[in-house]
């Protein structure tokens, strides 16, 4: 049997008591990917979902910081790795939990990444589960790869892009990335589209507007809503205090909440679902 056979059967076997695997990846960094990531699970949460969020960014882990937990460490049972847990029907794992020196480097080639990614299928005890949200780095590479080959049955990839033309050419490479593996993509994201004055409330669109609808038309797949840009969405995520989680008037999290209601309309029935080949 071949040894990344072998290691798909172990990761499925771990992974049987959760409903549904969800990627949210970019082809470019910098556009907002891990805060939808984390807004989606605590979104999902809020819906009275169990939901565990996997943070397969190795070099750069900052799952952990946005949801306030650096110092949670993750602990093990001789036999299975406990997630980190952020509420009761919210579970968390990350390389950042890893890490004793936050600012250490973690300078490793493809062969370790993919060791790293198999283990937190493998060996944590994710339990049973309504949604895995699993936060790739940006790109086509090692990680997002891994998690292909290592879950047969993905329900689908959520792509993140901002308006610029730049980030737009880099999301349909993302789109692609899920559709020469047979992985559904269940919609694009639109994030940073236009800056919402904190003071005045008028919007300002500072990286153009409806760029990601576009190019969601132009591949064939869902759009899934815009996220406006808003101070407190950086500040929220600096403090470890995500702003899906907080109960106020805010054009983000209302847009938020209805990309959420989205997702779960979009996801078809499971016996649908069924990726033939791939990975």
């Amino acid at each position: 049997m071949r040894t990344e056979h072998k290691q798909a059967i172990n990761a499925a076997k771990n992974l049987e008591g959760i409903k549904r695997r969800l990627v949210v990846m970019s082809n470019k960094g910098g556009v907002g990917k891990s805060t939808v990531a984390v807004n989606l699970a605590l979104g999902l949460a809020r819906k009275a979902m169990r939901v565990g969020l996997l943070d397969i960014d190795i070099h750069g882990p900052c799952i952990p910081k946005m949801l306030g937990l650096e110092e949670m460490p993750l602990v093990g049972d001789g036999k299975k790795i406990q997630p980190v847990s952020y509420t009761s029907n919210l579970k968390v794992v990350s390389m950042g939990f890893l890490i004793g020196d936050k600012e250490s480097p973690v300078i490793w080639r493809g062969p370790l990444k993919m060791k790293a990614i198999q283990q937190f299928l493998e060996d944590v005890e994710w339990g049973i589960i309504d949604f895995l949200i699993i936060d790739s780095p940006p790109g086509t590479g090692d990680e997002p790869l891994s998690v292909a080959q290592l879950i047969k049955d993905i329900d689908g990839v959520i792509v993140v892009t901002t308006p610029q033309e730049v980030a737009l050419l880099d999301s349909r490479k993302a789109v692609n990335f899920a559709k020469r593996l047979n992985i559904p993509v269940l919609g694009i994201i639109e994030n940073m589209s236009g800056f919402i004055c904190p003071h005045c409330g008028k919007r300002t669109d500072l990286f153009k507007t409806g760029g990601g609808e576009r190019a969601a038309k132009q591949m064939g797949v869902p759009f899934l809503g815009k996220i406006p840009i808003e101070p407190e969405i950086v500040l929220s995520g600096d403090e470890g205090r995500p702003f899906v989680w907080e109960e106020r008037d805010s054009q983000a999290i209302k847009a938020f909440s209805e990309i959420v209601d989205q997702i779960m309309k979009n996801l078809k029935p499971k016996d649908v679902l069924e990726r033939k080949g791939g990975g």
